[in-house]
């Protein structure tokens, strides 16, 4: 899953974002060991070992509440003063036996084909992705029936778990909302098995309640779709969009008659309208995608210049970039925040790089009819701007 096409194909391509995305819910089943390049057991007792995973990143989870982390953890202060909780594998054991469920959030940040996979993802639905991953070796659900504030797919590692869907009780929650749903009453309208391989959608705000109930261990990864996606989120953008005009920058007239009072409505109303225009939703979304600010990695030892040698390879480091091609005599990619405009023939080495696959210079150098020389110093561009990662090759 470590391309925007795989995901696309997974998912049902156009049609899923033209009639499922936000709407229903979505099955896709796959064969065992379809996320086998994700992440497995092993992985996660490595991750476990290696890293000191504080709460809430880390943490288990029994009946909807949260276990006290001193029953499975105890915590360690080194000289300089730094504490942190040191796992303590038979108990975090024991408390998974009584019925817990391990969560760990943000896995992606942790393990580099999960990081690919949610690049990847975040290509086809054009959203921030966060990964979380869970755990669950009894049949107790870990979190009972609940909703989330944000869109997921859950993609089913190890194993098996039912989910009971609801649906929602209030369309469209949010995290910041002026109400909260009501819980759902009666049977679920739905109940699905995941097995290994099997993918399932489920839009923002849909309850439901899922546990490994079917005598199968089971791990699994919910892609969380977490960007702004709202009205309320496209007029907070316009707003600061609308900082430009003095109108905005100026005092309301708290203290003016009604008259002025209305006369000031009706300027801002007038501006307002003004922005409210058939290409309002596509200006809102480029934006969001160009100013996120990636994923950016270090790419040490190359803290000035990337080496002009071909087998060194490179890979965008912002999902979202946008290529505008429509000049005749350039080229501009907006990305990480920023923008770089570049000669036309170096076009076909931005257009490799869009993927967010790694590429060696001397292929980039190759496609474009360019030195590698020429290659390498489009490239250093890109590192210091935070867009592009060296992530191999060299010296």
């Amino acid at each position: 899953m470590n391309s925007a096409l795989s995901w696309a194909e997974r998912l049902g391509g156009d049609e899923f974002l033209a009639q499922t995305f936000s709407r229903t819910h979505h099955v896709s089943r796959g064969p065992a060991g379809a996320f086998d390049s994700l992440l497995t057991w092993d992985t996660l007792n490595t991750l476990l070992t290696t890293h000191r995973l504080q709460p809430p990143r880390l943490r288990l989870s029994a009946g909807g509440d949260l276990v006290d982390p001193d029953r499975y953890a105890t915590t360690v202060t080194n000289r300089r003063s730094a504490s942190w909780h040191h796992l303590q594998p038979a108990e975090v054991h024991a408390r998974l036996a009584e019925g817990a469920s391990l969560v760990l959030d943000s896995v992606h940040e942790m393990h580099p084909p999960l990081a690919a996979a949610s690049a990847a993802l975040e290509r086809f639905v054009r959203t921030t992705v966060q990964v979380n991953l869970y755990a669950s070796l009894t049949p107790e659900p870990g979190f009972g029936v609940h909703w989330d504030d944000h869109a997921v797919i859950a993609c089913q590692l190890r194993g098996a778990k039912r989910w009971q869907i609801y649906g929602p009780t209030r369309e469209a929650p949010g995290w910041v909302d002026v109400d909260f749903p009501q819980e759902p009453r009666g049977e679920p309208l739905a109940e699905i098995v995941l097995t290994d391989g099997d993918l399932l959608y489920l839009p923002r705000g849909w309850w439901h309640c899922v546990a490994a109930d079917t005598g199968e261990q089971s791990l699994h990864l919910t892609f969380g779709l977490t960007g702004p996606s709202t009205g309320a989120d496209l007029l907070h953008w316009l707003v600061d969009q609308m900082r430009a005009r003095l109108l905005l920058r100026q005092d309301a007239p708290r203290f003016a008659s009604p008259g002025e009072q209305n006369a000031y409505v009706a300027r801002l109303r007038t501006e307002l309208l003004a922005e409210l225009d058939a290409g309002l939703v596509e200006r809102w979304a480029a934006s969001v995608d160009v100013t996120h600010p990636g994923y950016p990695h270090t790419s040490l030892p190359h803290i000035t210049n990337v080496p002009a040698e071909a087998e060194v390879t490179v890979t965008l480091a912002c999902p979202r970039a946008r290529l505008d091609t429509g000049s005749a005599a350039s080229v501009t990619l907006r990305g990480a925040g920023g923008e770089w405009e570049f000669a036309l023939p170096v076009r076909p080495v931005l257009q490799a790089l869009m993927p967010g696959v790694p590429i060696a210079l001397g292929d980039l150098a190759d496609r474009a009819g360019l030195p590698v020389e020429a290659v390498a110093e489009i490239v250093t561009v890109l590192v210091q701007g935070q867009a592009a990662v060296i992530t191999g090759g060299g010296r």
